[in-house]
């Protein structure tokens, strides 16, 4: 299998994700960011969450830029990539856009963790995984 950088992620603004404006609250942005990620991971041919519970992915930073605003039932892509690969994290860049209308840009770090002692702990992320992911040409690292 190639290994995978990126991967556009397709929606629609639903009811509950807007205000009274029928805007988009700015807290729904990190989810639109998370559902892309994980749409990564099943483009990658694994899912986020392991049925062996082996490893997890705690989420250490993450942040966005306002743009413009969406609203509701404004259909949008979510393209995220990843940014940098180290030996225990993983940094995505993810761009939201309607269109050609740039709407939000954020990040999001995470890292590897693994249970030990009743608390997580950062890990190495196991080969299998590395090997299916590669760090985006258009990356701006």
């Amino acid at each position: 299998m190639i290994p995978v950088s990126e991967h556009r992620y397709r929606r629609r603004a639903q009811f509950a994700e807007v205000d009274a404006a029928r805007i988009v609250h700015f807290s729904r942005y990190f989810r639109y960011m998370e559902e892309a990620e994980h749409a990564l991971w099943r483009a990658a041919g694994m899912s986020i969450m392991p049925p062996d519970h082996t490893v997890g992915w705690a989420r250490v930073g993450a942040s966005f830029d306002y743009h413009a605003p969406l609203r509701f039932e404004d259909e949008f892509d979510v393209l995220i990539r990843i940014a940098k690969i180290g030996g225990r994290s993983i940094r995505y860049e993810c761009t939201i856009t309607r269109g050609d209308t740039r709407i939000a840009t954020g990040t999001m770090t995470v890292v590897c963790v693994a249970e030990r002692d009743g608390g997580m702990v950062s890990t190495p992320i196991p080969p299998e995984i590395a090997s299916r992911f590669t760090v985006s040409a258009e990356a701006t690292a």
